[in-house]
């Protein structure tokens, strides 16, 4: 059973910065695809960011293209979002998610305007 516990999140103001992180039980992490979501109120969750098992290949929304990187550090078996010149409309809840399988409890994200 793979255990993932995100944190991070907070209130910001728009234009600033916030850097999520996923800590996961286990090795599969460092193996796999691994992916954040976000879910806004009344909206489904989407998919903001992957990262492949190898690292050459990534995956971005357009709506946080060149403001979101994703990253693992597999020595301590964890996944990161930086977010940087965030929006108003980044405010959600975010989840960490490994294998398309396994989810996180997620993480508040509130940016004001």
């Amino acid at each position: 059973q793979v255990q993932l516990v995100e944190s991070g999140g907070g209130l910001v103001q728009a234009g600033g910065s916030l850097r999520l992180s996923c800590a996961a039980s286990g090795s599969i992490i460092k193996t796999t695809i691994v992916s954040w979501y976000r879910q806004a109120p009344g909206k489904p969750r989407e998919k903001v960011a992957s990262l492949s098992d190898t690292g050459a290949t990534t995956y971005y929304a357009d709506s946080v293209k060149g403001r979101f990187t994703i990253s693992r550090d597999n020595s301590r078996k964890a996944l990161y979002l930086q977010m940087d010149n965030l929006r108003p409309e980044d405010t959600g809840v975010y989840y960490c998610n490994v294998r398309g399988e396994y989810w996180g409890q997620g993480t508040q994200v509130t940016v004001s305007a």
